[in-house]
């Protein structure tokens, strides 16, 4: 980019101008956007999501930029090579809670200082990639699933107390632009393997909770004849329960199996069936879906784990 412009610079060179900074201002929003809802990024995955057409320096000022006004803030792991990881500082999430991106949203908590970053950053940045998979994969069909389709951890009360609570709700568009195409949404699990195969099958149960949750006041009866009956709580957001995408890392092949297995165990209990017959559940590992595509058959249902299909599938066709 050009320095100032002079004050004498003929017309169609200050509107050159003009039209570069908005630019680098829009870009500027999207990095913090992105960073305040994604949680994490190093500088190559934020440059990948928001910047993939140009030079990664231009990410690297960029970043550099929002930093010096304290938008930003970063952790350097001088044993990866002095790998840069980025999360938004909390006046970054103050200034951006306010953007209708997020309305209506609970703002991130942010992250208190790079200690308490360098501790989380394992798993958020596998969750980072895993979003990255479906972004590029996306791009690159010509399909749609923005950067702000990807939402992290978003509540979803179960009573008492208890809630579940996703690593990711994506919001996808098959099919190109102005051609037929479908709405997807799915909730996302990210395992790397940190606990044992039973308590990431618990997930299972509790999205089948979710499933037939019905929310109900205190004193509340339930509606008598000719009355509107109550729904469960997850209609008041989706119009289909979103699919369940487990994706697996930290482990090798025979972890992979035993965690695949493990799911479907869990499937077989017949307290599942009405959830896993309305609600695709599927598992693959990220390493799949990065050597091929998510859109590829790499996919297990749980409830049939010796098939592979595509993210997409249906059991009702």
């Amino acid at each position: 980019m050009r320095g100032a412009v002079q004050d004498g610079a003929p017309y169609e060179e200050r509107r050159a101008d003009e039209m570069i900074d908005v630019d680098a201002g829009g870009g500027d929003r999207m990095a913090l956007a992105v960073l305040v809802q994604y949680r994490m990024a190093t500088t190559e995955q934020l440059h990948r999501v928001i910047a993939p057409g140009v030079r990664i320096e231009q990410t690297r000022r960029r970043l550099a930029k929002l930093r010096d006004e304290g938008l930003v803030e970063r952790i350097t792991l001088p044993q990866a090579g002095r790998l840069r990881v980025w999360f938004p500082a909390s006046y970054g999430v103050q200034i951006a809670s306010e953007w209708p991106e997020f309305r209506g949203r609970r703002p991130s908590k942010g992250i208190a200082d790079p200690t308490a970053g360098r501790l989380r950053m394992g798993h958020a940045l596998t969750v980072t990639e895993t979003a990255l998979v479906f972004i590029e994969d996306a791009r690159s069909r010509g399909e749609l699933c923005r950067p702000l389709d990807w939402i992290p951890e978003v509540y979803h009360s179960l009573g008492a107390g208890e809630a579940v609570i996703p690593d990711a709700l994506m919001y996808y568009r098959s099919g190109r632009e102005g051609r037929a195409g479908s709405m997807l949404r799915a909730f996302v699990e990210v395992d790397r393997a940190t606990m044992g195969p039973e308590r990431l099958a618990a997930k299972l149960t509790a999205y089948a909770r979710l499933y037939g949750y019905v929310p109900v006041s205190p004193g509340q009866r339930r509606p008598a004849f000719g009355q509107e009956p109550v729904h469960e709580a997850w209609r008041r957001h989706y119009p289909l329960f979103p699919r369940l995408l487990f994706v697996l890392d930290g482990t090798g092949p025979a972890g992979v199996t035993t965690r695949i297995d493990a799911l479907h165990a869990a499937a077989k209990d017949p307290a599942m069936t009405l959830f896993l017959h309305a609600v695709p559940a599927l598992a693959a590992p990220l390493a799949d879906l990065r050597a091929q595509s998510p859109s590829e058959p790499v996919w297990h249902p749980v409830m049939d784990p010796d098939r592979k299909v595509a993210w997409s599938w249906s059991p009702h066709g």
